[in-house]
């Protein structure tokens, strides 16, 4: 008898667990959705920098580390998506340099969209990623032998780089990331909808999900 009222009991606080938690991850996506229709620089800044359609209908907000290894793996596959699907996203990256030092790449980044070299900076960076940000020995100096290859004027870089509005900007991007939960990189989100289950697949049917939604 006492064994069957303590099954019973395991499997109501279990079916309360579960309720629970999709009641939790509802909710959650509810309040993504408002911000993105009541708070929309939460997801998107005045300095962000987005690749693709103005006209887009699916926004795919990224928070990234040019320091991380998974940013760089997932790098190609958004452009991948993007490809396929002319005209209707518009990626928007945010920073959120969680790596030691890594904030130093940041102001490269920022200085290099000065001189209309964004992507190109971003892309050396992160296809060289692993000849400077090795997580036991992090050697950020020596990314300076690789930025030539994206056209840049290094010795301009080297000046606009020190801007302090650069420093603003980091500090927007992590304090917009903390309100967002993001803890860590990269970060997705959809139409302000969060990637809860991290994953490739998972980011291409979320993005998916709202390109069958909107258009």
């Amino acid at each position: 008898m006492k064994y069957k009222i303590f099954a019973g009991t395991c499997i109501v606080l279990i079916g309360l667990f579960v309720v629970t938690g999709l009641y939790y991850k509802k909710e959650q996506a509810r309040m993504y959705d408002f911000m993105a229709q009541n708070n929309a620089s939460t997801f998107v800044r005045e300095h962000s920098q987005t690749l693709g359609d103005d006209d887009a209908k699916v926004f795919v907000v990224e928070f990234m580390d040019p320091a991380c290894e998974t940013c760089a793996a997932f790098s190609p596959l958004v452009k991948q998506i993007m490809a396929i699907n002319p005209g209707k996203i518009k990626l928007v990256l945010r920073y959120a340099p969680f790596h030691d030092g890594a904030d130093y790449f940041v102001k490269i980044l920022e200085a290099a969209k000065k001189q209309g070299k964004y992507w190109e900076t971003l892309d050396i960076m992160f296809k060289t990623q692993s000849s400077w940000a090795s997580h036991n020995n992090p050697q950020p100096q020596k990314i300076w032998q690789f930025l030539p290859k994206a056209g840049l004027d290094l010795e301009q870089i080297k000046k606009d780089m020190k801007d302090p509005a650069i420093l603003k900007i980091i500090e927007q991007d992590l304090a917009d990331a903390k309100t967002l939960n993001v803890r860590k990189t990269p970060g997705f989100f959809v139409n302000g909808k969060p990637l809860e289950t991290f994953g490739r697949e998972q980011l291409y049917q979320l993005i998916q999900s709202e390109i069958d939604a909107k258009y």
